[in-house]
């Protein structure tokens, strides 16, 4: 048999009406999913954004059971972001005064609701790819419910972030001069968190949780590879993860890829190629520095 003839891009314009949704869905996500990304990497919050995430799978997974088995139909967008919101609003709490540390809370939460996702997977075979989606993200189309909510959720987190932008990131980074300065470090931290996790919720649905969790996490290491400030962090960042959210897609449409696992690959990847010419770059400046010794007056001349 003939191998089918690879995708061109006069296909991708053809079909451009097929394809704009979920491009523009992936754009929105990546770009405000990356800017958060900066608080995320910066507080050492990874591990919170994997325990969010995955509990927006379960949300999602939870509302195909519920229409399934238990006649309880709604959209598992809204599954998600409870979800999401749900595991945001246990975070808050201090797990200290109960005797555990917030790492454990965070072990907990993640493998709890990946063991269910995992065992409520096993009861809807009838959504089966739906799940698959949900877990690896194979989103080549996105509703329009849940684009809508994306673009939604984006704009009111991008317009907090504007008019608090100050304040939160003088609480996030620096709460103990932030209650000096008297403001209420608690209530800006606690709508970091739970901007970050409406924002993981909704687009853990039209996207997967693997590109979601890629786009929260990778955009910021990225930046601050760059050496980019904490400003202009958030700005690369955002940039990043747009960039990671469209080029992914692109890839997949080009190449018959995932388009999860594509773009997750592509946002690793810029963090890769960011960290290699840091590295590069250090090397230069050790070597030039070397060179500059060695010419100086009394320098010690090396074979």
């Amino acid at each position: 048999m003939t191998p089918a003839a690879a995708p061109t891009w006069d296909d991708f314009v053809v079909a451009w009406e097929l394809f704009r949704d979920p491009i523009l869905c992936a754009f929105a996500a990546g770009a405000v999913l990356g800017m958060l990304s900066v608080y995320v990497v910066l507080r050492r919050m990874v591990f919170v954004s994997a325990a969010v995430t995955q509990s927006a799978a379960l949300g999602v997974a939870a509302a195909f059971y519920a229409e399934i088995h238990l006649g309880l139909a709604f959209d598992p967008v809204f599954g998600a972001a409870a979800a999401a919101l749900g595991a945001t609003l246990l975070l808050l709490f201090d797990p200290k005064k109960l005797g555990v540390s917030r790492e454990s809370v965070l072990g907990w939460v993640f493998a709890a609701t990946g063991a269910a996702t995992v065992v409520l997977g096993s009861r809807i075979t009838q959504e089966a790819h739906d799940i698959e989606s949900i877990l690896f993200g194979t989103a080549v189309l996105v509703r329009p419910l849940d684009l809508t909510l994306v673009l939604a959720v984006g704009a009111a987190v991008l317009l907090l972030q504007l008019a608090l932008h100050r304040g939160l990131v003088f609480a996030s980074f620096d709460p103990v001069a932030a209650r000096v300065q008297r403001l209420p470090v608690t209530a800006l931290q606690s709508a970091v968190l739970l901007a970050i996790g409406i924002m993981v919720g909704v687009s853990a649905r039209a996207l997967g949780a693997l590109p979601v969790f890629a786009f929260s996490t990778m955009p910021a290491l990225t930046a601050l590879l760059l050496g980019a400030g904490v400003r202009a962090a958030f700005v690369v960042a955002a940039v990043i993860g747009a960039l990671s959210g469209v080029l992914g897609y692109l890839c997949a449409f080009f190449w018959d890829l995932p388009v999860g696992g594509a773009q997750a690959g592509l946002a690793c990847g810029f963090a890769l190629a960011a960290l290699v010419a840091r590295s590069l770059y250090r090397l230069a400046s050790w070597a030039a520095r070397e060179r500059r010794r060695e010419a100086a007056p009394g320098g010690d001349a090396r074979a």
